[in-house]
């Protein structure tokens, strides 16, 4: 997408930050962050150009860096629009033009709200991601289905609930699960691909509430999530200052106002009204995570591909509630949305630890996805993540496990392991990335369990002799010595006790 500078519209308002908003100053959105000034102005006309393009009533984005709002900026002539046009300033009701704090409902990106409150309840042990749903929610019409399908779009349920079309109708017409269907919900085989669906997750709604007392999942998230995180502009229904929603004439340069269900039912896909404020705040707990509301280890496995993706150059994934994407060579995660009158984006880098988001009100035509990830790749492009200082281990050292480190041997095949933070190990190939090769967590009962690669949720045990001395690793049965096939090792077979030798 390009544009000359001349098509830049000429009405750029900055956001504003204030208490909270992670960076100093009073006016512009080069103060947000240390960014450069020519950073700053990629970040406005790549805004711009979007808006222009797009022909949205507004835009607003922001970057997200090191779980900080970093930059931020809004173009159109505001984020709301009464009296049938756009209106340059403030309106009466209080709403202001675009800003961090200004509500836009965000559409999908609801889902991934929605799937932090499920796995909260995985983590908790109220129930297992292999469990079927109907164990949960009786009645559904889809008993088969597990929550783990749900999560990532595999259950094969049809894409959208019976009509009329519910993102423009009362929730009322869907008064539970087993109004969500006409017919057969089936549209695939469970578990076999990839298939959106709406109405899964209005079932994991309904999951949520089941296992909560009854209790509403707005409520829910409002507590167990919103809250801890400070997201308290992040809501069911609009508050003001919020952005109205609008359809534009695809041939004309007029608007026609879009209406604001509450979805009802259907809420958990697409419900939410939230700011860029409140979204740069969820990037960086997704991003991070936080113990008051999920580990980093569980978001690492939300962001993990959970169907296989299609193409061997596969550009486009989802794991359990998170998107997943290949854009220019870099691994993304995030979500888009999209209701009746508003457009929504979110897109995390985690190797340079930035994110980008974008938002309009209006149905359709700024390309929304492209905008947010072009503006966190702006960042990253333009001024590069700087890593983390290294620092030595906190705490007193485990010298036992000290000891552990260095070089082992899985038959002849050197590896290496390292010792980390919490009492973490990492055994890798020591010629370099590949193989079998895994990081590990450390469980009270002294083994570790495998977070990545070949040995995912694998254990690691260290083996002793009866004198207590250290004799191999055991990791899901593959025996780990300190040399190579030696005749003294345990070594699963026995070693030719001619041992090595020329030709």
């Amino acid at each position: 997408m390009s544009a000359k500078s001349s098509d830049v519209p000429q009405k750029l308002v900055p956001l504003v930050p204030h208490e909270g908003s992670g960076g100093p100053g009073k006016h512009g959105a080069e103060q947000f962050g240390a960014l450069l000034p020519e950073t700053n102005r990629a970040l406005l006309r790549r805004l711009a150009i979007g808006q222009a393009d797009g022909r949205a009533p507004s835009l607003t984005g922001a970057v997200i860096r090191g779980g900080e709002v970093a930059w931020a900026g809004s173009c159109g002539a505001t984020a709301d629009a009464t009296d049938g046009g756009v209106t340059d300033g403030s309106a009466a009701d209080g709403s202001s033009a675009g800003g961090v704090d200004v509500q836009y409902r965000i559409g999908s990106i609801t889902k991934t709200f929605v799937a932090v409150l499920v796995l909260r309840l995985r983590d908790e042990g109220l129930l297992t991601l292999e469990d079927p749903l109907d164990k949960h929610v009786p009645g559904s019409a889809t008993p088969e289905v597990t929550i783990a399908q749900l999560l990532s779009h595999s259950s094969g349920l049809s894409a959208e609930a019976r009509g009329p079309w519910w993102e423009r109708t009362p929730g009322t017409l869907r008064q539970g699960p087993g109004d969500l269907f006409e017919g057969d919900p089936r549209r695939l085989p469970a578990g076999r691909g990839f298939h959106y669906s709406n109405p899964g997750y209005a079932l994991l709604g309904s999951l949520i509430e089941h296992l909560r007392d009854g209790q509403p999942w707005g409520e829910v998230l409002r507590r167990e999530v919103l809250e801890p995180l400070g997201m308290n502009r992040t809501t069911l229904q609009p508050q003001a200052p919020h952005a109205d929603g609008w359809a534009v004439h695809p041939w004309a340069d007029v608007l026609l106002p879009e209406p604001a269900q509450d979805t009802g039912l259907m809420s958990p896909a697409g419900q939410l009204w939230s700011t860029a404020e409140d979204l740069g705040r969820w990037a960086g707990f997704l991003a991070r995570g936080d113990d008051r509301v999920l580990s980093a280890t569980t978001l690492s496995e939300m962001r993990t591909p959970a169907v296989p993706p299609e193409g061997a150059e596969w550009s486009a994934g989802f794991g359990l509630g998170l998107q997943l994407a290949r854009w220019n060579g870099r691994l993304l995660f995030g979500h888009s949305g999209s209701m009746p009158g508003f457009l929504a984006s979110l897109w995390i880098d985690a190797a340079e630890d930035v994110a980008g988001i974008a938002l309009a009100n209006c149905t359709s035509g700024p390309a929304i996805s492209a905008i947010a990830v072009d503006l966190a790749g702006i960042v990253a492009e333009r001024e590069p993540r700087i890593p983390e200082p290294w620092r030595p281990l906190a705490g007193p050292l485990d010298e036992d496990l000290l000891a552990l480190t260095g070089p082992w041997y899985w038959g002849a095949n050197p590896h290496v392991l390292r010792l980390g933070a919490d009492r973490a190990l990492e055994l890798s190939l020591m010629s370099g990335p590949g193989g079998r090769s895994s990081r590990f967590r450390a469980e009270p009962d002294g083994t570790w369990t495998g977070l990545d690669g070949y040995f995912t949720g694998e254990r690691l045990r260290i083996v002793r002799t009866e004198d207590g001395s250290v004799s191999h690793l055991d990791v899901g049965t593959f025996v780990f010595t300190r040399g190579p096939y030696e005749p003294a090792e345990p070594v699963p077979g026995g070693v030719d006790q001619g041992g090595w030798r020329g030709r």
